[in-house]
């Protein structure tokens, strides 16, 4: 009797979310993102990707794996669906942590720190592995081909390590906050 209760009430918050326009983060979305949420919390974003690098430190990234609120907010009016926009979050947000571990040497204070965020990502991988190119809008599959690809080095710009996470952590709340029921924080 519970179970049914409680699928009907998980039913119930399905359909307030698709009236409100969110699709349902999956279940496993939503634990994987909340341990990144927990990894890049400010005071490791600060120690990590700040302390331990020099002053003024930059890493090139291409001009799409930089993706801010604004961005987001932009390709929401454009009509782009929640489940698209979090499967753009995570590969730009995967290949940002890939491209500072490549300038740290392995034995660098925040080389263990990158490796288990790249642990993260790569699990939560595992979970977008479901989506197949064609069920995400145009615009969405045609940024993730631009940022996998090899010689777009063209468009690059300097941007420090810790704007990239900071970037990370404030979409990622934006996209999973409502339909994985995080308080604010």
């Amino acid at each position: 009797m519970a179970a049914i209760n409680m699928q009907q009430g998980y039913a119930a918050v399905l359909c307030v979310l698709a009236v409100l326009g969110l699709e349902a983060a999956a279940p496993g979305e939503c634990e994987l993102t909340r341990l990144l949420q927990d990894k890049l919390q400010y005071e490791m974003r600060l120690q990590f990707m700040k302390h331990y690098f020099p002053i003024d430190y930059t890493v090139q990234v291409q001009y799409e794996e930089v993706l801010r609120p604004s961005n987001i907010t932009r390709l929401r009016n454009g009509t782009v669906s929640e489940a698209a926009l979090r499967y753009l979050w995570f590969h730009v947000s995967s290949q940002a942590v890939l491209r500072i571990r490549e300038v740290l040497p392995e034995k660098h204070p925040s080389w263990k720190y990158t490796q288990e965020l790249c642990q993260l990502f790569d699990a939560l991988g595992k979970e977008y592995s479901k989506y197949r190119q064609i069920d995400v809008e145009t615009v969405v599959a045609d940024l993730v081909k631009l940022i996998h690809s090899a010689g777009a080095e063209s468009r690059s710009k300097a941007v420090r390590p810790k704007a990239l996470l900071d970037n990370c952590l404030k979409v990622m709340r934006m996209l999973y906050g409502v339909p994985c029921r995080w308080e604010s924080t």
